[in-house]
């Protein structure tokens, strides 16, 4: 039985494995053909990211295993939040142990985060067109598309969708 995963806000200490774990799933995904690209070198800077949004890490055993980049309308990281939306951006797992609950463990722990904010009464997010575990993963955790708020990322021909979850009437 796999240990039991802890999702945290990330600290300094922690922010080589973040990018080193944002860079690897980026480039296992297809989506890029090297870390040089300006966009990977941009998400592998942690440190300025922090700055500007909140950053959680999964962590098991110790180690972190994912990430993942939190932001509300307004907020530098938030490219498709609206007013009443927390954005997530960037969940990432280690592919040396993608499926094994720690995606699952961070889109729980953001619903539940989501659901303690003043005025957020949905949770939403873009992914590629080609991750299809993670499409896969939003679906089962209850998330719909939303086909109308797809975008391009700005200078390419790469289609973002966007997937929401509305969170339960308090």
């Amino acid at each position: 039985m796999p240990s039991q995963i802890l999702i945290r806000p990330a600290v300094p200490a922690d922010y080589d494995s973040v990018a080193r774990i944002t860079r690897d799933s980026y480039l296992a995904a297809g989506y890029f053909e090297t870390a040089e690209h300006p966009y990977m070198r941009q998400i592998q800077q942690v440190d300025a990211r922090a700055a500007k949004a909140t950053v959680w890490v999964a962590e098991r055993a110790g180690k972190v295993i994912g990430s993942v980049t939190l932001a509300v309308a307004g907020e530098p990281f938030a490219d498709i939040a609206l007013e009443d939306e927390l954005e997530f951006r960037m969940l990432v797992v280690d592919p040396a142990v993608q499926r094994s609950g720690a995606g699952k463990a961070m889109v729980e722990a953001i619903l539940d985060y989501a659901g303690s904010l003043d005025g957020i009464r949905g949770v939403s997010l873009t992914t590629g067109m080609t991750w299809e575990s993670a499409h896969g993963l939003y679906k089962k955790t209850g998330f719909q598309r939303v086909p109308d708020r797809d975008w391009l990322v700005p200078g390419t021909d790469i289609k973002l969708l966007v997937y929401r979850r509305d969170l339960p009437a308090t």
